[in-house]
């Protein structure tokens, strides 16, 4: 009896420890390069080319972005879950993937100039598109190859390939930022075309590693046969991906439309803040997925990874959020100086949407490596349907500000759902006192950002530094997790 209980526990502790292990290996790489590219590069770009140009870049790449799922056709998710589920396949899978890319490819580019030319794009803003097209091709690509390298449980070797591209653009964009003979006459093209560069070289060290990995030639293949048969394995997963992105994406090109070019740039500079935060959500959910995946083939328990995950992952989210509301002007206003309160504002209600953003790339992974596909596309159809319709009513009158407001929401409605289906789905235990400290935890910490706010009104950095204090001490106290445990959980004993 007990030999057996151990042999059904052990293979949970050991995913824990190899699941936190490899995950606190790509969030200190991780932590190391994107806020640097971020706040460092991609912040001095917007300063030094204005909202206007930025905002248009920010809309074009919208809208590639949008439409990517032409070019992906949720080929990566469906890869990752296969492969991890079955290593055996990638030697067969692989090559026609990747014949099949560069026939996405050039329907991408069509799809995507043609629309752009119908809703009014001429001239350099046409080049600007082909530009970010190609930033969404080889961002694809890249993904791709990291797909392959985590569904072999390869994590640490993908965590080198998710900064190559941004450590790349820190060093050449950053150069030209600085020297005296470029930095007077940098524009967004250059910072377009660096990153088109900067792409091209982290697909090529990608394949590479992939070819140590699996010693296998990178090849291609045009197998109809094959090509078909993963195609409709991976409708779904195109569909979930072209969904997701218009509640996700289509907000920025609806304000560069129906707003203005200007309310684009503003908007995309609270934007780029959630973007830093939410990098390490994301790098939860590139292990969770082929993890999970791994895990339901084997029959084991992912409730343990799952709220581990969450406790993580969401009192820090809720943190960043509650600093947003009570020092965000003074944050807007430190990254750009043009930042009024309205900017705060807007700041404030993005960042809202980090918990809500936590809990999805939680729960939706888990419901995604459990082939739950039909729901998750009810879900986006909803969340998008809902997105769209309300921004076109609320754009025109309140700009930025309505369309954070309509995020946020749209976003935390996505959130309480997919928590709830993935728990029903994959039985997971409900307890009220767990769910009950997290909402406790957020109700102290507005408490105190309140009374810190009232005893230093307009000073945002003893603001924030005294919730980042009370945050060090009560996610122990409330046994989310804590440095002990956490080692505990890491060592080899």
């Amino acid at each position: 009896m007990n030999s057996g209980r151990h042999l059904c526990v052990q293979p949970t502790v050991f995913m824990r420890r190899f699941f936190a292990k490899n995950l606190l290996f790509v969030i200190a790489l991780n932590a190391l390069v994107k806020p640097v590219w971020i706040f460092a590069i991609d912040r001095t770009v917007q300063n030094r080319v204005g909202h206007a140009s930025y905002g248009t870049f920010q809309a074009l790449l919208s809208m590639s972005i949008i439409m990517q799922f032409v070019l992906d056709f949720g080929l990566n998710s469906y890869n990752t879950r296969a492969v991890s589920r079955d290593p055996a396949s990638y030697a067969k899978r692989f090559p026609a993937l990747l014949g099949l890319r560069l026939l996405l490819m050039g329907l991408y580019f069509g799809v995507v100039l043609g629309i752009g030319y119908s809703i009014g794009y001429r001239g350099h803003t046409l080049v600007l598109l082909c530009g970010t097209l190609l930033i969404q091709t080889l961002t694809i690509l890249v993904l791709f190859i990291r797909s392959n390298v985590a569904a072999f449980q390869r994590f640490r070797l993908d965590g080198v390939l998710s900064i190559t591209d941004r450590l790349l653009m820190i060093l050449i964009c950053g150069t030209l930022l600085v020297l005296p003979s470029t930095a007077s006459r940098f524009n967004i093209d250059w910072f377009v075309w660096c990153q088109v560069g900067c792409y091209a070289a982290s697909a090529c060290f990608g394949f590479y590693v992939l070819w140590r990995i699996t010693r296998q030639p990178i090849r291609l293949s045009f197998h109809l046969g094959h090509v078909g048969g993963m195609m409709r394995a991976a409708a779904p997963y195109a569909l979930l991906m072209f969904l997701m992105s218009i509640y996700m994406r289509s907000d920025v090109p609806l304000l560069e439309r129906l707003y203005s070019p200007q309310e684009a740039g503003r908007y995309m500079s609270a934007v780029r803040q959630l973007d830093v935060c939410n990098q390490f959500a994301i790098l939860f959910a590139g292990i969770l997925l082929p993890l999970f995946g791994r895990m339901l083939a084997q029959g084991q328990d992912v409730a343990p990874i799952a709220r581990l995950s969450t406790n993580l992952l969401l009192p820090l989210a809720f943190l960043a959020a509650v600093i947003a509301w009570s020092a965000g002007t003074g944050i807007m206003h430190m990254l750009y100086p043009a930042a009024t309160a309205r900017d705060g504002r807007i700041f404030a209600w993005v960042m809202s949407c980090l918990p809500a953003y936590a809990l999805m790339y939680i729960y939706s992974t888990l419901l995604t490596a459990n082939g739950s596909m039909r729901l998750l596309n009810l879900q986006a159809a909803g969340a998008a349907a809902l997105s769209v319709s309300v921004n076109c009513l609320v754009i025109p009158r309140y700009g930025a500000e309505g369309a954070a407001m309509v995020s946020c929401g749209t976003q935390w409605s996505i959130a309480v759902s997919t928590l709830f289906f993935s728990s029903r789905r994959n039985r997971l235990p409900f307890s009220p006192r767990w769910i009950a400290g997290h909402l406790l935890y957020l109700l102290v910490m507005l408490l105190l950002a309140w009374a810190a706010f009232s005893l230093w009104p307009g000073e945002w950095v003893r603001v924030s530094l005294s919730l980042v204090a009370a945050a060090a001490v009560l996610i122990p106290a409330f046994h989310f997790v804590s440095p002990r445990a956490l080692a505990q959980l890491i060592s080899n004993r």
